[in-house]
């Protein structure tokens, strides 16, 4: 099962070393997503470094299926995401339980809403 990593937050106001980490995870620009797999532990590390500026989550292999077709590109493991319809129900400044930042339960809603 993979986990989707999107990035929330912008590109004002960004540390230096979280700039690089992200640019490692190839999530460049708002409203990116890239898949991780999570018993890579490098990358994992990665997003436990960045999670205040990304949702994060285990998405089904029927939502990748999904997102690979309608977003994806040959050779590319990078979906360029529109915003979510209806926008974000939480805050996007906010960590996980009142946020949207960091460990998301409802990714796949999420996701969904962004196809």
């Amino acid at each position: 099962m993979a986990i989707a990593v999107i990035r929330i937050a912008g590109q004002v106001k960004n540390k230096k070393k979280d700039n690089e980490t992200l640019d490692r995870l190839k999530l460049r620009k708002k409203f990116t997503c890239t898949l991780v797999d999570e018993k890579d532990k490098v990358r994992m590390g990665m997003v436990n470094a960045v999670e205040h500026m990304v949702a994060y989550g285990k998405i089904d292999d029927k939502l990748e299926k999904e997102l690979k077709e309608k977003r994806g590109k040959k050779d590319s493991d990078v979906f360029h995401l529109h915003p979510p319809v209806g926008g974000l129900k939480k805050s996007s400044k906010q960590m996980a339980p009142k946020g949207i930042l960091g460990r998301n339960k409802d990714m796949g809603k999420l996701l969904g809403r962004m196809l």
